[in-house]
C-alpha cells in the first residue's frame, strides 16, 4: 500500500473507485497477536490518502472477532473503527482455531461471547452498507451485465431479471434485457436493498457515476462498551 498505488487510483481511469482492504481488528494489541504487520493508524492513513486521491472511493474489509485474548475493550475499538469508516461492504467472522497455529493453543473465548460480538459488529456493518446503497438511488451508473439473476427476496427483487455490477462491485438488477448481457449499460438506480440495487436501463452512454461518499464519522471517544466479562 505505497504511494504508487494511491497515485494509480488517482491517475488511471481503468481502476474502479473501490478497494478491499482487510483490517481484521480495530485493536493494535489484537493485530500484533494475529501477527499482522499493519497498525490501525497506518490503515487509516492509507484510507485517507486514497480518499484524497479520489473522492468517490469506497472500501470493503474483513473482521475477525473473538480472537484469543480479545478483551471487551479491544472489541470496542473494532466497533469504533467500523463506525468511523462506514464501510461500503464488510465481511465479519468469528475466530475459529486452526490446528497447528499458535493461537489455537491459547485460552479461547466462549462461543456465546464470540457470537454476541459478531452480532453487534454485523449490525453496525449492515447499517452502513444499506446507507451506502441508499445514496445511489436516483443516480445513473454504468453497469456491466454478466448473468441472468434468480429471485432475491431478501432485497425485495423477484421475477426474471439481469444482474450486473457497478463500479463499486455492487450487484445491480434490472428487468431482463438479453441484449444487455456482456455489455456495459447505463442504469438509473430506483431501489436500494441490503445487498444489491435495482434499476432500469437508461438512455445514453454508460458514463461513470460519482455518488457523494461522505467523510468518515468522527472517531468515537468511548474506549469500552459494557464489561470485560468474556475476555
Amino acid at each position: 500500500m505505497d504511494d504508487g498505488l494511491v497515485d494509480a487510483f488517482r491517475d488511471l481511469p481503468v481502476l474502479m473507485p473501490y478497494l478491499h482492504l482487510p483490517i481484521q481488528s480495530g485493536s493494535d494489541r489484537v493485530l500484533a497477536a494475529m501477527n499482522r504487520r499493519h497498525t490501525v493508524a497506518f490503515y487509516l492513513e492509507r484510507i485517507d490518502a486514497l480518499r484524497r486521491a479520489r473522492a468517490d472511493m469506497a472500501f470493503s474489509t474483513d473482521f475477525i472477532v473473538g480472537f484469543p485474548g480479545e478483551s471487551e475493550k479491544d472489541f470496542a475499538a473494532t466497533l469504533a473503527l467500523a463506525r468511523r469508516m462506514r464501510f461500503a461492504r464488510a465481511y465479519a467472522f468469528q475466530y475459529s482455531p486452526r490446528p497447528g497455529t499458535p493461537a489455537a493453543t491459547r485460552p479461547q473465548l466462549t462461543a456465546p461471547c464470540k457470537a454476541d460480538r459478531l452480532r453487534r459488529l454485523q449490525a453496525v456493518l449492515a447499517e452502513h452498507e444499506q446507507a451506502f446503497h441508499a445514496r445511489m438511488v436516483g443516480t445513473v451508473q454504468p453497469v456491466l451485465f454478466d448473468a441472468a439473476a434468480q429471485d432475491d427476496r431478501q432485497d425485495g427483487r423477484q421475477g426474471d431479471s439481469m444482474r450486473g455490477r457497478n463500479p463499486w462491485l455492487t450487484p445491480v438488477h434490472v428487468p431482463r434485457a438479453d441484449a444487455a448481457l456482456g455489455r456495459m449499460r447505463a442504469v438509473r438506480i430506483t431501489h436500494a436493498g441490503g445487498h444489491s440495487l435495482q434499476g432500469r436501463l437508461a438512455a445514453g452512454a454508460a458514463g461513470r457515476a460519482r455518488p457523494q461518499i461522505p467523510d468518515p464519522a468522527p472517531h468515537e471517544k468511548k474506549a469500552c462498551i459494557g464489561q470485560e466479562s468474556c475476555a
